[in-house]
């Protein structure tokens, strides 16, 4: 049988995406697919309230409830965060290549096909985050981060530098990946390559954004901040995120 979202659990539920300052409930979204979604799974073989489960990957997809498109990837096991040595540590899941291949969801939801240089995957730092079970954001890409990323797109190597130009007011480093899907190539790993990072992963913010080359390769840009209370910066990945997804109207208008 279905489990039905009771008001404890739906208001659990609506709870999920609240901003830092008003979230209530910070192992809400734990609960919820945790209680809910994984039970349904394996008593049904359904996800509700969940998109999807996949037991075997571990991993679950969720419909942001605040935001008409962007689609949460939840771990079905308790990982706290981009600071859990459990996403360094050898053969751990690599949840990245899972929310990116969730995009083929997110384009059903939208009943239409989306550039891959229109999808950006974020995780906030744990300063900057409302929930205490990691959560990657699968949503479309700001487009004037789009437009910054493409100018800019020669000054990005194989490995983490600096950008020499701020996106949404930050100034992020980068690294280019090529090649269609990330594979086994993990972004949190690749992060932690730098010494300062692995230190306090805490601190993190990363993202990924796909992107069609202008050699004519696929792949993918990975950008990282660190928060600095100085500067005011919490390390929100998500800001480089359009909720509304305006860059999808865009690619559509006449030249």
């Amino acid at each position: 049988m279905t489990p039905r979202l009771g008001p404890i659990a739906f208001a659990l539920f609506v709870s999920i995406a609240a901003p830092p300052a008003h979230a209530s409930h910070p192992n809400a979204l734990w609960r919820v697919v945790h209680d809910l979604c994984v039970p349904d799974k394996i008593v049904s073989g359904l996800s509700a309230p969940c998109l999807a489960v996949d037991l075997g990957r571990g991993v679950a997809i969720l419909k942001d409830t605040r935001h008409a498109t962007q689609l949460l990837l939840v771990p079905t096991v308790r990982v706290s965060g981009i600071e859990s040595p459990r996403l360094l540590a050898a053969g751990s899941p690599n949840y990245w290549d899972a929310a990116w291949r969730a995009r083929l969801v997110f384009e059903r939801r939208l009943r239409r096909s989306v550039p891959r240089e229109d999808i950006a995957l974020a995780v906030n730092s744990r300063v900057a985050r409302s929930q205490n079970q990691l959560h990657i954001h699968i949503d479309c890409i700001r487009a004037d981060v789009r437009r910054t990323l493409k100018t800019h797109e020669g000054d990005i190597g194989p490995t983490w530098s600096v950008l020499g130009v701020d996106l949404a007011g930050r100034r992020y480093r980068a690294e280019r990946l090529d090649g269609a899907d990330l594979g086994d190539r993990d972004p949190f790993k690749l992060l932690a390559e730098d010494p300062r990072a692995r230190a306090d992963m805490a601190w993190e913010t990363l993202v990924v954004v796909g992107a069609d080359f202008a050699d004519g390769r696929p792949g993918f840009i990975l950008l990282s901040d660190r928060a600095d209370s100085a500067r005011g910066d919490t390390a929100a990945g998500e800001d480089l995120i359009d909720h509304a997804c305006d860059v999808l109207a865009r690619s559509e208008a006449p030249d």
